[in-house]
């Protein structure tokens, strides 16, 4: 479930809509960087939408990555960390459904008019008023 939009100074509500190819596109470089990009597309959300909620997304996978590599070369020597392991996993995981699912707002369905229902003029296909003695 998503957190309702808050609207602007402006009273317009900041949305940001994303296709399928656009959430796989992320996806793909969540797993295809190994897990070290993954901050990336958090931050894009977080400065084109800007809520509250998107920076503190962006701070999370900011702040598991300054743990996470730090972490990773202190237990370099032998076989690996196994919690290391499952902490990469879980998070990319988490970040690859919250980028699917999630983030970006659902597309809003725009309204179809009825057949034969008058539509709105869509501009001046001439000009209106007296045209003469201009």
């Amino acid at each position: 479930m998503t957190t309702p939009t808050m609207p602007t100074a402006t009273g317009a509500e900041r949305r940001l809509e994303g296709g399928w190819f656009q959430r796989l596109a992320w996806g793909v470089l969540v797993w295809g960087s190994l897990g070290l990009l993954i901050w990336v597309p958090f931050l894009y959300v977080a400065i084109r939408r800007g809520h509250s909620s998107d920076w503190t997304a962006f701070a999370s996978f900011a702040l598991y990555e300054c743990v996470s590599l730090p972490w990773a070369v202190i237990t370099a020597g032998g076989d690996g960390d196994p919690l290391l392991g499952v902490a990469v996993m879980v998070t990319l995981l988490t970040a690859t459904g919250l980028l699917l699912f999630a983030v970006f707002d659902k597309k809003v369905p725009v309204p179809q008019s009825a057949y034969g229902a008058v539509m709105p003029p869509q501009g001046q296909p001439y000009q209106q008023g007296y045209p003469y003695g201009r």
